[in-house]
């Protein structure tokens, strides 16, 4: 299957810089993914959609300020680096920019409380470095960090808690699952009022989520690994739904993953791991029923998960409507709901 064949036409101007205020008044496509009609509304139109008994799955990463700038020890030179996986012992899987000079054993300096050392290079080009410090590392990044918001989103952020959902809660993560920006505490008690169930899993995103295709196959993509996290509580609660004929509708890419992960066998297994799952057209779905998503970024690993989700043709088709009815894209963009 050819990358360009999840391509689509984008004017730049459609490339949300701000989320909606309030949260919940983006725009919502709802779309069928069997006959692949669609239909417009607001987001919290959602709340009409919810059937008894639904098990809507968020993923509760928190995001840290994960953007660093620093210089070359040695050289005085600028750096930018993005932490993306802790690897233990105060070492940590980066990216840098730029890149090329930052060879093992060169040393960035970002305050006198704060320096890395490189270590080495790892296969996706980015590195291993190893982190001292003389206070919180915590708040060290609190203080001299920044969040780490798409390079496409070009406004500085007013507060750092736009990019950060209202439920996330474990920190670790190098960007946001901007699927769950759109709702509000008190939407999502509403969904418990009209009989729906909320539950949590985690992944940490990474490289995995954001990395380019680069490969004209697709098949012959490597996605990079990250860390996810199913509790007891939420594997029996969808196995429960399950054999209950109840829908598990996945809140954003991260949690299709972390549910798609963890239920190969058909059933969600509790526990932790890595996952490096890559799902475009051909994949067999084992847990999901529904998915809530943005609009995601051409010849993107996310256009492809919902192309085997709905249907090449219909997804595009959807997206062709929703770039001629001017919807918001990406990360502070609108909304979809699959179905």
């Amino acid at each position: 299957m050819k990358l360009e064949e999840f391509n689509y036409d984008l004017p730049k101007e459609l490339i949300a810089q701000e989320p909606a205020e309030p949260r919940d008044s983006c725009r919502l496509m709802m779309l069928d993914r069997k006959t692949g009609e669609y239909t417009h509304h607001t987001f919290r139109d959602i709340l009409d959609e919810i059937r008894p008994g639904d098990v809507f799955v968020f993923n509760n990463t928190k995001v840290i300020p994960a953007r660093l700038y620093g210089h070359r020890k040695e050289t005085g030179g600028k750096v930018e680096i993005l932490l993306l996986t802790p690897k233990g012992n105060d070492n940590w899987e980066i990216l840098v920019n730029p890149g090329k000079k930052a060879l093992p054993g060169q040393v960035i300096e970002f305050n006198e409380h704060l320096s890395c050392e490189i270590l080495d290079k790892t296969d996706f080009g980015g590195r291993v470095a190893h982190f001292t410090y003389d206070q919180d590392f915590d708040s060290i990044l609190e203080e001299i960090g920044e969040m780490p918001i798409p390079p496409y989103i070009h406004k500085k952020l007013e507060d750092n808690d736009e990019y950060q959902t209202v439920y996330a809660k474990y920190k670790g993560s190098a960007a946001a699952p901007t699927a769950g920006l759109h709702f509000t505490k008190e939407l999502m008690e509403e969904m418990k009022n009209r009989g729906a169930e909320i539950r949590y899993v985690t992944l940490h995103v990474g490289l995995g989520t954001f990395r380019p295709v680069s490969e004209e196959n697709i098949e012959e993509h490597e996605m990079h690994k990250e860390f996810y996290s199913v509790t007891e509580e939420t594997a029996e609660a969808v196995n429960r739904a399950k054999a209950e004929g109840r829908r598990i509708i996945a809140v954003g890419t991260t949690s299709v993953r972390t549910l798609e992960s963890a239920g190969q066998s058909g059933k969600l297994q509790a526990g932790s791991g890595w996952t490096q799952l890559y799902i475009y057209p051909g994949y067999t779905w084992h847990i999901v029923d529904a998915i809530c998503t943005n609009f995601h970024l051409p010849e993107s690993t996310l256009i492809m998960m919902m192309c085997s989700f709905a249907g090449k043709e219909h997804v595009l088709n959807a997206y062709k409507e929703a770039v001629r009815q001017k919807y918001r894209f990406f990360s502070f963009g609108d909304a979809m709901f699959i179905r």
